[in-house]
């Protein structure tokens, strides 16, 4: 199984690339951040430091939009990152959160996203495109590679994942939700005559590492409270659309958001957010990696034989340097078991 971090672009800059270099020193794969212009800094100018100060990790966005970026302009911005530092981006992309509503606006329909997923990975790619009534190609670009991660959790979005997708991120770690998202993907992906097992399946939440103690366990979870708030955004929309019955949609994914409020996206991502005191403790133990190495580490192995590619951890809790120095010592080298030199 590969671990990605997820970090937020908060100034400095520098601090982040510095938990980008520490993710990569203690075995982690892929380096996400946010991507909210109003909110936080710029990611892809902080991506071009991180590939310059490592050697291995690969970049990404989790996620971006079609709604905030012109799809050319992010096509561009992916393919210069891989001409400079060596096919080493990802693009993940969703139908638009925190980056549009916080400017009033709306998420994209799966039309569009379905169209900017082939403009954007044509271009990076190299290959001439057409877009609003012309042919383009980058002059400029050549031996690009740019994979595109869809983020869903609707059926709908889930089926497009499985179509048009290289990989599939799901935004939390219950794995009964998993189970079912996983199954979804796989069999539009098989509809639409592709390998299933060509899609990778990225999961990607918080991780808070304790001793097992009632009073670090709440400590954590209090610090990942915010992340049931972030999905609560997604799934009152599944809600609205498809109904909270659990037909459409497992009632372990909508039964939750029963008490949520409002939702201010100053706060958004945020361990002291104020507008996530609906979270239960039993959902952030459901949607995240909370509790000691032993437990953790019984997770992430169910997680793989769910069929979960990459184990993506988000970094917004006041134990960063801690997780990642605990994930490298001791939950990588228990989940991927290393070769030995001599039996």
């Amino acid at each position: 199984m590969d671990f990605g971090v997820v970090l937020q672009t908060d100034p400095p800059a520098s601090r982040v690339v510095e938990y980008a270099r520490q993710a990569e020193l203690n075995g982690f794969s892929h380096v996400w951040t946010f991507d909210s212009h109003l909110l936080w800094e710029e990611p892809y100018v902080i991506f071009s430091q991180i590939l310059a100060q490592t050697r291995r990790v690969t970049v990404g966005p989790m996620v971006t939009n079609p709604a905030t970026r012109d799809w050319t302009v992010t096509a561009s911005l992916f393919a210069t990152l891989n001409e400079m530092f060596g096919n080493r981006t990802v693009c993940g992309i969703g139908r638009g959160d925190s980056a549009v509503r916080v400017i009033n606006g709306k998420p994209v329909t799966l039309a569009a996203l379905r169209e900017s997923v082939g403009v954007i990975r044509g271009l990076a790619n190299g290959e001439q495109v057409e877009h609003r009534g012309n042919l383009f190609q980058f002059p400029w670009s050549f031996g690009s590679k740019l994979p595109i991660w869809i983020a869903a959790y609707g059926p709908k979005a889930l089926a497009l994942a499985g179509e048009i997708a290289d990989g599939f991120i799901l935004q939390l770690a219950d794995p009964d939700i998993t189970a079912w998202s996983i199954a979804a993907v796989r069999k539009a992906a098989a509809d639409a005559g592709r390998d299933p097992s060509a899609v990778t399946i990225c999961v990607a939440a918080p991780a808070y590492v304790t001793d097992g103690s009632a009073a670090q366990d709440a400590h954590a979870r209090d610090q990942c409270r915010w992340f049931g708030g972030m999905v609560g955004n997604h799934v009152a929309d599944i809600v609205a659309r498809y109904g909270a019955d659990g037909v459409a949609v497992p009632a372990a994914l909508t039964d939750y958001i029963a008490g949520r409020a409002d939702y201010d996206y100053n706060e958004h991502g945020r361990a002291d957010n104020a507008h996530t005191a609906f979270v239960p403790d039993e959902m952030i133990d459901r949607f995240a990696l909370i509790g000691p190495i032993a437990r953790q580490v019984e997770r992430l192995q169910e997680l793989e034989s769910l069929g979960v590619d990459q184990y993506a951890l988000y970094l917004q809790h006041d134990a960063k340097s801690e997780t990642l120095a605990a994930y490298g010592e001791h939950v990588l080298p228990a989940v991927n078991v290393r070769r030995t030199a001599r039996s």
